[in-house]
């Protein structure tokens, strides 16, 4: 049976990568047949079974007239390292594609920017707005009249109330909550746990109180049902 799935080149080499080609894969309309770094970060020839090329060749062996690509990395330098990736892509001609999982709720009458990973049991309510280059993990709630800005990464069971502003470069980790209609500004790091209820300062990082140890054992402890 003929293969009829749009091919596409993944940008990156890591575990995101892998991720990112098992949910191509398995839940879209694309094949991925190559992966692609930068020259100096090239170990091994090829990766999850498929060739990895040097992003500088990218272009001669998977030219953008015939593939599509995607970026998949990670959230270092607060977004900063997929930023520059992705604008490579761009630079080069590639059009950037989204997976946005067939198990998300998306409810939003606002089209998604690109390069964009959207994974499932997310729920996107009216309004909201999503720029480019921005991961949401699995499990999160985005409010509805929520903007989420360029080069963010959101990773999973945050909450993000109604109203919010999110700015670019942000990252909110685990089980962090955002309280309706405040200013996330850009680059804020929210820890895992981190409760927002007003604004965050630019570049600002923002941590939960941390569990202690209690002076007793497990087996010491009596709990009742």
């Amino acid at each position: 049976m003929k293969n009829n799935k749009k091919q596409l080149v993944i940008i990156g080499s890591s575990s995101n990568a892998r991720l990112a080609k098992f949910y191509f894969d398995t839940d879209s309309d694309r094949e991925v047949v190559a992966f692609a770094v930068n020259r100096d970060y090239i170990k091994e020839a090829t990766f999850e079974g498929l060739p990895v090329v040097a992003l500088e060749d990218l272009s001669v062996h998977y030219p953008p007239d015939s593939y599509d690509a995607f970026v998949a990395v990670g959230y270092n330098q607060m977004n900063k390292v997929r930023e520059k990736l992705y604008n490579e892509a761009k630079n080069i001609g590639y059009l950037l594609i989204n997976y946005i999982s067939s198990r998300c709720t998306f409810l939003s009458q606002f089209p998604v920017g690109d390069n964009c990973f959207i994974l499932e049991d997310n729920t996107i309510q009216p309004y909201v707005k999503i720029g480019n280059n921005v991961v949401l993990w699995s499990g999160n709630h985005i409010g509805h009249d929520v903007t989420i800005g360029d080069h963010c990464y959101i990773t999973s069971q945050v909450v993000i109330s109604g109203f919010v502003d999110v700015k670019p470069y942000c990252f909110l980790g685990v089980n962090a909550t955002i309280r309706d209609a405040v200013t996330i500004a850009e680059a804020t790091l929210v820890g895992a746990g981190a409760v927002i209820m007003k604004s965050t300062e630019e570049k600002g990082v923002y941590l939960p109180p941390r569990s202690t140890i209690f002076n007793k054992k497990s087996d010491e402890v009596v709990i009742s049902s």
